[in-house]
């Protein structure tokens, strides 16, 4: 969003757009659009964030009750697939959980340290923030550092049980299952998964199959496919007769994606890996030397322990599952609990949903948004626009206990600083117009990323016509 709410201004209870209560007493916040700024620039978009069931709608707790009697400091290990991680998991617990900050980077983007140090500079100054950087060993002395009393990491759930059960297997082992953890210091995480797209069969037009075929593309291309939201899986019902059509189209549009750079450690061993699994992997573009193609399986089995479905592949690879069903009812009524109970994680994950399914089934679709156990739902739209919001919460559905962390505990981001969000919820048009700039083949995408930059940094409505006739270049 490109206006922030002002926490400590508003005694840490900025107000959402509007609140209501679900049947069954669960309550929803509205919290985006946030300005006629926002309206003009997203056009159609609309977040949510779910409270857990039971607990109320209230807002930032350091606020209300005040500073503790002795401060607390938290120790940021920062992600190395996106640049921005590590600095707004910074902020979040700076501003929300009112701690002074040390954030280690990952030796990935390490070379961002200087540019973070300069735009934290009065923090710095103040005391309340630093970065340093290292490898494993200097995340160790951190993590077990008496002076280090909270811990927050983005990375996989194998780097968290290293950190919190020890990096011996035996004794991981052992402690998983006497509940031991090396530390007993609160710690929460953002760990990925494996996120699937949910496509509801509809009347869908040639025009619309073509438009979210390059949709999922982008969801799969954007950063060489090196996101924690990066579509995963694409499941389809069997019977819809659009079906065969539509994975061609998005065949198509992943052969047509640029080709990235492999610069994430281990992709190419994670990629063999899928390539010893499923002979049938089909490489839509050229491999090459640190290039992972683009590349499809088809017909994985959908079910329980599937490799596919239990393991992030943190590469371009892209699962197709097909679901024994052939109206968008029978379709939710088993991919729901198909992606909840068979597909690793719980982060995020996205449902494409037809405007005239949407209006003749609103009641199982409405009943599919509640059920899934997944902290970010993307409806229409990629579920990274709910990372870049910010005014949405990120992170796991709540409930991973720590012998079994998969993607997570906690969340970031929360600009609205609610103490009990359960998830959040971004829905977009169908069609979204202009392109989104993280479509593969947006043709003006670094222009539209620059000006998207500088509206962020300075936002203005003098901006908006030299932003929009980038967009629409798109």
């Amino acid at each position: 969003a490109v206006t922030r709410p002002g926490a400590s201004r508003l005694g840490g209870a900025p107000k959402p757009r509007r609140t209501w209560t679900r049947d069954g007493g669960q309550i929803v916040a509205e919290v985006f659009p946030t300005s006629v700024l926002d309206k003009l620039m997203f056009g159609g978009v609309t977040a949510e964030v779910w409270i857990e069931p039971g607990e109320p709608a209230s807002q930032g707790r350091i606020y209300r009750e005040g500073k503790p009697a002795r401060g607390k400091v938290a120790l940021v290990l920062g992600a190395g697939n996106v640049a921005s991680i590590g600095p707004m998991d910074a902020l979040y617990k700076l501003f929300v959980e009112d701690e002074v900050v040390v954030l280690k980077t990952n030796p990935v983007n390490a070379y961002l340290g200087p540019h973070m140090e300069r735009a934290f500079a009065p923090l710095i100054a103040e005391g309340v923030f630093g970065v340093v950087h290292g490898g494993a060993e200097v995340g160790a002395h951190l993590t077990a550092h008496a002076k280090i009393d909270t811990i927050h990491m983005t990375g996989s759930d194998r780097t968290h049980d290293a950190i919190v059960f020890g990096r011996d297997p035996d004794e991981q082992k052992r402690r998983k299952e006497a509940n031991e953890p090396l530390i007993d210091k609160p710690i929460s995480s953002e760990l990925g998964a494996v996120t699937p797209v949910l496509v509801v069969p509809g009347p869908w037009s040639e025009a619309d199959l073509a438009f979210q075929a390059r949709h999922i593309a982008g969801m799969v291309a954007n950063n060489g496919s090196f996101n924690c939201n990066a579509a995963k899986v694409i499941v389809t019902a069997s019977g819809w007769p659009q079906k065969a059509r539509f994975l061609e189209l998005v065949h198509e549009a992943l052969a047509k994606a640029p080709t990235r750079k492999a610069y994430y450690p281990g992709a190419e061993a994670r990629y063999q890996g899928f390539l010893d699994k499923y002979p049938q992997a089909k490489a839509l573009t050229e491999g090459g030397e640190d290039i992972v193609p683009w590349t499809v399986i088809e017909d994985v089995p959908a079910k329980k322990g599937e490799y596919a479905l239990t393991n992030e592949a943190f590469c371009g690879v892209l699962a197709e599952v097909s679901l024994d069903a052939s109206d968008a009812e029978g379709f939710l009524a088993k991919a729901v609990p198909f992606a909840n109970d068979e597909v690793w994680g719980t982060l995020s994950c996205m449902i494409l949903v037809h405007p005239k399914t949407e209006k003749a089934h609103a009641a199982a679709v409405d009943k599919a948004l509640a059920d899934l156990r997944y902290g970010g739902i993307g409806y229409n739209v990629w579920a990274g626009l709910i990372y870049g919001l910010v005014v949405t919460t990120w992170g796991a559905f709540p409930g991973h206990p720590l012998t079994d962390i998969q993607s997570g505990r906690g969340v970031v981001h929360n600009a609205f600083l609610f103490d009990h969000p359960q998830k959040s919820i971004v829905k977009a048009p169908f069609r979204i117009a202009p392109t989104p700039v993280w479509f593969a083949d947006h043709k003006a995408q670094a222009d539209l990323a620059r000006k998207l930059i500088g509206m962020e940094a300075n936002p203005g409505y003098l901006k908006l016509p030299g932003l929009i006739a980038a967009a629409v270049r798109g």
